[in-house]
């Protein structure tokens, strides 16, 4: 939930709220796929009707969109793996090729859950102009008790709007339906287990499917782990108990010791400067920006999701404590807000939150003397929960620990402030039979980052090979390569 992506869907977006696209031909194939005509080049797109409600079937259906990246070698094929790119919200309809043996012996399906991208939605808005309460409600996090009182009140305007306009299918988005939602798309391509890739949240719905279905695991790789126990229930806000901010100082420390022979600023003296108001920039297109201590605790967030970022945190950070050096620009078109809103219904439906709103200063700032800055950023991602009344009979909420073939888990243990390493150790325990393989840097995500942790997802996937304990993979290239 990034504000500046927010501001752009207000100046670019807002009008396409009520516009609907057509749906182009379709041919209805004997597994229950409905293959459209038009899609992106190289995939195979369709949709699949699902319940609505799983334990009310007579309530109606609703749409699944899918697409497929169909192997590179036919004739030798394996069969399928599943994809889902995490969020909640995210759209996973055109999967990426995963590593060059994967894409070449299997197909891979991605696909928009549920309340998401071009699967059926929930509208929360019935006027654009509506959208500017969201931006001044999500994305940001209060400094003072009089913006922790507007941001209550702005986010319970857009909770209450979500309530009236949304309609059934918000009480029908939780990780257990949409996980049932993957088990139909299994049988409808004709796999007799499933074959899995996810990421992020996509690890949440991993591990849910996992023990809902767990004699149906053929192969799921779980990438940037959650805690699932964590995340489903507990004391406090969810983004308080997943302790993802835990992770923002082992990050930081890993980049600036990578930084050091380039980097002449002081972090925690940029930070104090923001508090006290925010600093103007220039970015690299002379465009000037006013960064304010929340925009900035997002920026750096976003960039230490990839190691790889590490030249442009750089550039930020120095155009920071030095105003006439230029500030990368920010890049990014405006967000699905409709896909937002619907991520938001899933986290809501699926975690135990408080229902006070006023709480979650208290453990913004504890989460603060954990990981300066970023600690309220996370924390306040689930405000939301308390004024939103979504629920859904087919939560799922555990156990965890039902027995299933070999799980591989991924993570990065030099810190990932979406889902910290440690969430990864304990899911390694907590799971029946889960493997954890590490890789030596800090970000968000491990594939594609490593020719070994690769090689590890080639064999795991080919022949259902699991690396040892404790195994560890370097990176390929270092943060500023």
């Amino acid at each position: 939930m990034n504000s500046p992506k927010l501001r752009a869907a207000l100046a670019l977006g807002a009008a396409t709220l009520a516009v609907g696209a057509l749906a182009p031909a379709a041919t209805a194939s004997p597994a229950g796929i409905v293959w459209e005509s038009a899609c992106a080049a190289g995939y195979e797109c369709g949709h699949l009707d699902v319940p609505l409600s799983y334990q009310d079937p007579s309530a109606g259906t609703v749409s699944i969109a899918v697409g497929r990246l169909p192997a590179t070698d036919q004739a030798r094929k394996l069969g399928t793996i599943f994809f889902n790119p995490g969020g909640p919200g995210s759209s996973g309809r055109f999967a990426p090729a995963l590593t060059p043996e994967l894409h070449r012996r299997f197909d891979i399906v991605g696909f928009d859950p549920r309340g998401v991208g071009a699967s059926s939605k929930i509208h929360c808005f019935t006027d654009p102009s509506q959208l500017e309460v969201l931006q001044r409600a999500l994305g940001t996090f209060p400094l003072t008790r009089e913006a922790e009182q507007r941001q209550i009140s702005d986010t319970k305007t857009v909770t209450d709007l979500c309530e009236q306009n949304a309609g059934p299918l918000a009480n029908h988005l939780s990780t257990g339906t949409i996980a049932r939602d993957l088990d139909r798309l299994r049988a409808a391509f004709g796999e007799p287990k499933l074959r899995y890739y996810g990421k992020s949240y996509g690890t949440y719905l991993g591990e849910t499917y996992a023990n809902l279905f767990p004699g149906r695991v053929g192969s799921l790789a779980l990438d940037a782990v959650d805690d699932p126990a964590r995340w489903a229930s507990g004391s406090g806000p969810m983004s308080y108990r997943l302790r993802g901010y835990e992770d923002g100082p082992r990050a930081i420390e890993s980049f600036l010791d990578a930084c050091a022979a380039r980097c002449t600023f002081g972090y925690d003296e940029i930070l104090d400067r923001l508090e006290a108001g925010p600093i103007t920039v220039t970015d690299t297109t002379g465009h000037q920006v006013a960064v304010t201590y929340q925009s900035a605790i997002a920026t750096i967030h976003a960039y230490l999701t990839d190691a790889q970022a590490a030249p442009q945190l750089a550039a930020f950070l120095q155009a920071l404590a030095d105003p006439a050096t230029r500030a990368p620009a920010s890049a990014g078109g405006p967000p699905d807000v409709d896909s937002l809103l619907g991520g938001g219904a899933t986290l809501c439906s699926d975690a135990a939150n408080p229902r006070d709103p006023a709480v979650w200063w208290d453990f913004a700032r504890r989460a603060d003397q954990v990981g300066r800055g970023f600690g309220p950023y996370d924390v306040y991602k689930t405000l939301p929960c308390a004024t939103w009344d979504v629920s859904d009979t087919g939560r799922y909420a555990g156990p965890w620990n039902r027995p299933t073939a070999p799980i591989l888990l991924l993570a990065n243990r030099q810190g990932d402030l979406e889902t910290p390493y440690a969430g990864a150790q304990r899911t390694e325990k907590l799971l029946a039979n889960a493997h954890l393989l590490s890789l030596d840097t800090y970000g968000h995500g491990s594939r594609g980052k490593s020719a070994c942790v690769d090689a590890s997802l080639d064999s795991y996937f080919v022949a259902g090979s699991v690396p040892a304990r404790g195994a560890l993979c370097a990176p390929d290239r270092g943060p500023f390569g």
